[in-house]
């Protein structure tokens, strides 16, 4: 991988620009490791509270980062708007997009709520029964309750990121976390507070603690905007909310749909595996439960780096900087590639005493362990088409995306793990049946994926170069 993209003068090292980025994303990973240590406080509660729980945590949670990060990709269509807008001194303007994204968020949790409430298609593609649905019900509705927060606080997230403060959502994110883990654990395990007794909710007290942090989180958010004289300049400090604005909010659906349509393919693609593998009983599903919160916890360093590299690339682009936009995206990827193949290698040889702080359970060990064989070359790929996307998403260019991600994530990854999975064509090898069908496919269709959006991304900026 070169410098610098041909065609386009590199005024500044890739060391430079690393410098940019890191200051901007270190906030982003560690607020994003703070989000994700709730499912993976989820996780470890759950599995040591019982088998039939962690499934149904399996299961529940597709279903809700379905529902959720589908809609969140189409109001994170404020970072690239609100970046370009703050890198042209548009601050008024910038901060009017906050408005808008929050009446998005608010339409937005009205379809996903009653989505939760009523779950039956996803318990019929889960083929989830009996005690295992009904503890899915009860943690589905619970999290009803936590997703208009989330999505609003999605709006929060999103703008602060747009005008480099990401540093005031870590520390809300890491509040919410320490909340948290305490209301998880008397809500999992049940505990006597003297007269009160709160009984063991098992998956479910996950569902119902997250929802009463997630209002907690977006209480204090709103005091932020509030009370912080920072945002007096881009007119939030009044605390009052602007009537929606057709032209805007217009604005950010164009954006914001097909956003959402990738990111929405790209962790369906993912977790639609955790209903198929669930097909397969319990101790898969627990399996594969482990190892994709295990790499998740990596993807969190990928997904900073691209938030953080979108956001100067939207903000240089604003500024009418073009030279400078293009190499930041590119030494973005390149950054990306380093970290994740170090982290990937390392994972990939500690695994089994990683699973080891997950449970103690050598069953669900022994059904995790070989899908972690993927995990370095899975890891890669994800950094690559995540930090690509998302720097494409600067440019304003989503739709070529969706493309990629519904041949190479759906056709290749899902559908092609599926027949490897459950051996459609009776020729599927037996390493390859079962859950690690799924594993080998989906790494497959993201390897497939990061080198066509990464080709595209090249593709685009020589063009943009050469004029």
């Amino acid at each position: 991988m070169s410098a610098a993209v041909p065609g386009t003068p590199a005024r500044r090292g890739l060391l430079h620009d690393a410098r940019r980025i890191a200051a901007l994303a270190w906030p982003l990973f560690f607020g994003q490791l703070a989000v994700l240590a709730f499912s993976t406080v989820d996780t470890v509660m759950t599995a040591r509270h019982s088998a039939v729980d962690l499934a149904a945590l399996a299961v529940g949670g597709a279903v809700y980062i379905t529902v959720f990060v589908g809609f969140m990709g189409v109001i994170l269509a404020i970072g690239p708007i609100a970046g370009q807008l703050f890198g042209a001194g548009k601050l008024q303007e910038a901060g009017r997009q906050l408005h808008q994204a929050i009446w998005l968020a608010l339409f937005m949790s009205v379809l996903g709520c009653t989505v939760l409430l009523f779950p039956q298609p996803f318990l019929a593609l889960s083929h989830a029964e009996g005690e295992v649905a009904e503890k899915v019900r009860g943690y589905l509705h619970a999290l009803a309750f936590a997703l208009p927060s989330a999505l609003l606080f999605t709006a929060f997230r999103g703008f602060n990121t747009a005008v480099s403060r990401p540093k005031i959502v870590m520390a809300l994110q890491f509040g919410a976390l320490v909340l948290k883990v305490p209301l998880n654990a008397v809500l999992v395990f049940g505990a006597d507070l003297g007269p009160l007794h709160v009984p063991a909710f098992g998956a479910q007290g996950c569902g119902i603690a997250t929802a009463m942090v997630m209002g907690c989180q977006l209480f204090a958010a709103w005091e932020v905007l509030r009370r912080d004289p920072f945002y007096a300049r881009f007119g939030l400090a009044s605390g009052s909310l602007a009537l929606p604005d057709r032209a805007s909010l217009m604005g950010l659906l164009h954006l914001g749909v097909p956003m959402g349509l990738s990111i929405g393919i790209e962790v369906t693609g993912f977790t639609f595996m955790a209903f198929f593998i669930a097909r397969l009983g319990p101790t898969p599903v627990a399996g594969h439960q482990i190892a994709v919160n295990m790499v998740s916890v990596m993807f969190m360093m990928p997904l900073a780096l691209a938030n953080a590299t979108s956001t100067l690339v939207a903000q240089r682009i604003g500024a009418d900087d073009a030279r400078d936009a293009a190499r930041i995206g590119w030494h973005g990827l390149q950054v990306g590639v380093i970290i994740a193949s170090a982290m990937g290698a390392v994972v990939y040889l500690t695994r089994q005493s990683l699973m080891h702080a997950y449970t103690h359970d050598e069953v669900i060990i022994a059904a995790a362990m070989p899908l972690l064989a993927w995990v370095l070359l899975f890891h890669i790929a994800d950094a690559v088409q995540t930090i690509t996307a998302f720097t494409l998403r600067a440019y304003k260019i989503a739709t070529v995306p969706v493309l990629i991600y519904a041949g190479s994530l759906w056709g290749v990854g899902l559908g092609g793990g599926y027949v490897l999975a459950f051996n459609l064509t009776g020729q599927s090898p037996p390493a390859l049946q079962g859950a690690l069908g799924f594993w080998a496919a989906s790494t497959t269709g993201l390897t497939l994926a990061a080198s066509c959006l990464a080709s595209f991304l090249i593709w685009m900026l020589r063009q943009r170069s050469s004029r």
